[in-house]
């Protein structure tokens, strides 16, 4: 069942029903400001951190779902409603949303009256617009009152949620109901004290009234649905003292049948210098010459229009990099709109604020950011750059890092802390993805302190060496890297044995270790302890390189002795240096992760898709065998029916959820570019399809989240809902999705002295075109695919026949024309 469609011209997701299994949501902001955005205008803004800088509230775990946002009340001579359906949840004749890039536009019909808004965080400015266009479809006047409503949060959103005895006796609100442009409401919640920041809710009118106290508005034990203010017709122009302070504006429209009327609403975050912050000499009136100049920007639809305009034309610029076509209409819209789209917005929210993440209790991950980096240095790589700065910035001496970092301080989050054994080594994949898409290899001559510290500044390739080492001096009996408190799977503790309800499995750790190793990161070692390898070379650190990959060669040695299991690659060993992931073992017999890492990493890999006997091909037909469903690959199988104290988090789910036999999404793409690695396109893409949501769409009653962007996990074949999915949006499955689909089925990706053009996509897609940006050249690459298993492509570029698959860049501003033929 669909509850929508694509309107791929438009570039956008149509929703026809407030009716979906679950809030569809949307990113507005590409910055510094951020909204998230339900189809029923559920959500919340913030500036730059979520947790430190919340702008208005939402209410998660709650009854009804999708509690708290931006809403706009209808009174149509006393018939209340509200055009998002939420909260009053009165029939509407007909509801349409429509989410596109960075904006959204929700538009709701009832009795004549059509109210159509749209959304969005204009490029440069701190603050969400919202249009409003109402409409008289009626042949009769119509005299309507609209009533606005926003609910300011007390800034640190997890304070704000805890703290009562506090908070419910600060809030502080001015209101300007002759503003410059219109009227204006101030939240300025501690602003007296040491807050440089307030927040302003403007409309471009005068308006008839306004509340900006919560209890006032909606009435003592009313629900949002029935609020007071807006069921009287009238507002009581209350104003915050304490308690929950909100903004409201109230407007009169007088409409003659067929005519419109536009409203513009602005949502904003203004900072003032300490020295400016007052307009009196009593401190008691707030300056607000930035607020009266942000209003101003946007005081007439004109502007708005052409700040919209501007907006879409930015998300135009930046989806040229890379496109393609072809004849399957769901490869192109997710490669050329929604999987670009998702990696921009994890790039700007890492896992910290979604409908499955509060943006209180995460940062910005230091594993999680360095793979985001994968899928959008091609998009914005000057501020890729930057992002590994920030990184590397919060690593320790000993090669360590902080597993999270705060986006508002950029200082790590001492609460998780470190000790995650794989994080160093991403350093080394995202700053060599930014180099192979650049050639900027001076930013590994850039200063970077250890751990933010002033004065510890080394080259940020000093970073990586220690990146490296760190490997090589935490390794186990085996060889193997030694696991830490987890590797790339947080929930296998295997130095925790945690047995006391509330413990982190996470941050505790309960014995000494010094013998549970990973495979996974020994295939991470050794896919990028080379890539390691190849920058030092080309540092001309002959020797350095030598010695850097002797030791991948024992990693790969070690994977290949100590990590294998017959069929399949070991997961790890244990704190007692048993094997985990074995045939021997009646659950959790086979996982995932390093059957495809370590065949991404070359390691086993054999002669092709016909060698039975390599272990690479063994592996990745267990998986097939074992680990595949309809609806994607589970993590491991079977799934652990009992808690495993030795393991740790993973056997506390239930079976089919999460990481015990859940489909990982974020896992599958190893696999999928392992069996293009083997020359398997066919299988891949297969693979490729079960999880990308494009063509889910027509099982979203099944799926429940949105059609249009990547989940965390499905529900495994395990599970009681198998084919359920959870946690969209935020999660390193859009990067790696789109790494493996434009890099190895698509196959165009760039190297240190070229693109390299390795399609691997079997019969299905019999042809396609990719256009490739590339150092300011554009490669137009034609491909004509047999789907023949095993065969590479042979190549033409400018007409002229080329040995192997290198296309050497070319000057920027010039075109080249490759021709592919497999």
């Amino acid at each position: 069942m669909r509850y929508g469609h694509f309107d791929d011209e438009a570039r956008e997701y149509v929703i026809t029903t407030p009716h979906t299994p679950y809030p569809w949501i949307n990113y507005l902001g590409s910055e510094q400001f951020f909204s998230l955005l339900s189809h029923q205008a559920g959500g919340y803004s913030f500036y730059r951190d979520a947790k430190m800088r919340r702008l208005t509230r939402y209410r998660y775990n709650n009854i009804p779902a999708d509690a708290g946002g931006r809403y706009l009340y209808v009174n149509d001579g006393g018939d209340v409603w509200t055009p998002s359906w939420l909260p009053v949840k009165a029939d509407l004749d007909h509801f349409e949303a429509r989410h596109g890039l960075g904006y959204s536009t929700i538009t709701g019909e009832r009795n004549g009256v059509r109210v159509e808004t749209l959304f969005f965080v204009p490029v440069g400015e701190n603050a969400e617009v919202q249009k409003v266009t109402v409409t008289n479809t009626s042949d009769a006047p119509k005299s309507l009152t609209l009533f606005s409503f926003v609910e300011f949060c007390l800034w640190n959103a997890q304070d704000d949620q805890t703290n009562y005895q506090r908070n419910l006796s600060i809030g502080e609100v001015e209101v300007e109901q002759e503003s410059p442009h219109g009227s204006a409401i101030y939240h300025r919640t501690e602003y007296r004290e040491r807050r440089d920041h307030y927040a302003v809710f403007g409309v471009n009118t005068r308006a008839v009234g306004f509340d900006t106290d919560r209890d006032t508005f909606v009435g003592a034990y009313n629900s949002l649905g029935e609020a007071a203010v807006p069921l009287k017709g009238e507002s009581a122009n209350s104003v915050a003292s304490g308690w929950y302070p909100i903004g409201s504006h109230s407007v009169a429209v007088q409409l003659a049948p067929g005519e419109s009327r536009e409203l513009v609403y602005v949502l904003g975050y203004v900072e003032n210098p300490d020295e400016e912050k007052w307009a009196d000499e009593a401190k008691q009136v707030i300056n607000k010459e930035r607020a009266h100049a942000l209003l101003s920007r946007f005081a007439t639809s004109e502007q708005t229009d052409a700040a919209f305009a501007a907006l879409k034309d930015y998300w135009t610029g930046l989806l040229s990099t890379y496109s393609v076509s072809s004849t399957d209409e769901k490869l192109d819209r997710m490669v050329n709109i929604w999987n670009q789209y998702q990696c921009m917005v994890t790039f700007n929210m890492s896992r910290s604020a979604s409908f499955f993440e509060t943006g209180i209790g995460r940062g910005m991950g230091f594993r999680d950011s360095n793979q985001d980096l994968l899928g959008f240095v091609h998009l914005i790589p000057e501020r890729a750059r930057e992002r590994i700065i920030d990184i590397a910035s919060t690593q320790f001496p000993d090669g360590s890092a902080y597993h999270q970092y705060q986006p508002l301080t950029k200082r790590g989050n001492n609460d998780i802390g470190s000790g995650f054994n794989d994080d160093p080594l991403w350093l080394i994949a995202g700053t060599a993805a930014y180099v192979k898409e650049t050639g900027d290899f001076s930013i590994l001559d850039e200063p970077v302190p250890f751990d933010n510290e002033p004065g510890s500044e080394v080259p940020l390739f000093e970073h990586l060496t220690r990146s490296f080492e760190f490997t090589v001096t935490h390794r186990g009996p085996h060889g193997l890297p030694l696991i830490g408190r987890a590797d790339w799977n947080d929930c296998l503790n295997l130095n925790c044995f945690s047995t006391t309800p509330g413990e982190s499995f996470q941050t505790t750790e309960n014995q000494e270790g010094g013998v549970a190793e990973s495979t996974f990161i020994a295939a991470q070692f050794v896919l990028y302890g080379e890539q390691y390898a190849e920058l030092a070379e080309r540092r001309g650190l002959s020797d350095v390189a030598e010695r850097a990959r002797g030791l991948v060669a024992e990693m790969r040695e070690a994977l290949l002795t100590h990590g294998w299991d017959g069929r399949w690659f070991l997961r790890a060993y244990d704190y007692y240096g048993n094997p985990i992931g074995t045939d021997a073992h009646d659950e959790g017999k086979i996982w995932i992760e390093p059957q495809g890492f370590a065949v991404m990493a070359g390691v086993g890999v054999g002669s092709g898709p016909d060698d039975a006997e390599a272990p690479a091909i063994k592996a990745l037909d267990a998986v097939n065998e074992m680990l595949a469903t309809d609806h994607g690959m589970v993590l491991q199988y079977p799934a652990y029916t009992t808690y495993q104290v030795h393991m740790g988090e993973v056997s506390t789910y239930p079976p089919g959820y999460k990481e015990n036999g859940g489909i990982f999404c974020h896992n599958n793409p190893w696999v999928i570019i392992a069996e293009t690695v083997v020359g398997r396109g066919a299988r891949a893409f297969d693979y490729y399809k079960r999880i990308t949501p494009a063509y889910r769409e027509d099982i979203s009653d099944v799926h429940r989240l949105e059609p249009y962007v990547y989940a965390q996990m499905i529900a495994g074949k395990e599970a009681v809902r198998h084919g359920e999915a959870k946690n969209s949006w935020l999660t390193g499955t859009a990067a790696w999705n789109f790494v493996t689909v434009s890099q190895y089925l698509l196959g165009v990706r760039p190297e240190y002295d070229g693109l390299v053009v390795d399609p691997q996509i079997g019969p299905e897609v019999p042809s396609f075109t990719v256009t490739r940006v590339a150092r300011g050249a554009t490669y137009e690459i034609r491909v004509t695919n047999s789907g023949t298993e095993g065969v590479r492509a042979r190549l033409t570029v400018d007409g002229q026949p080329i040995e192997g698959n290198l296309v050497p860049y070319a000057p920027a501003g010039s075109t080249v024309r490759v021709d592919v033929t497999l």
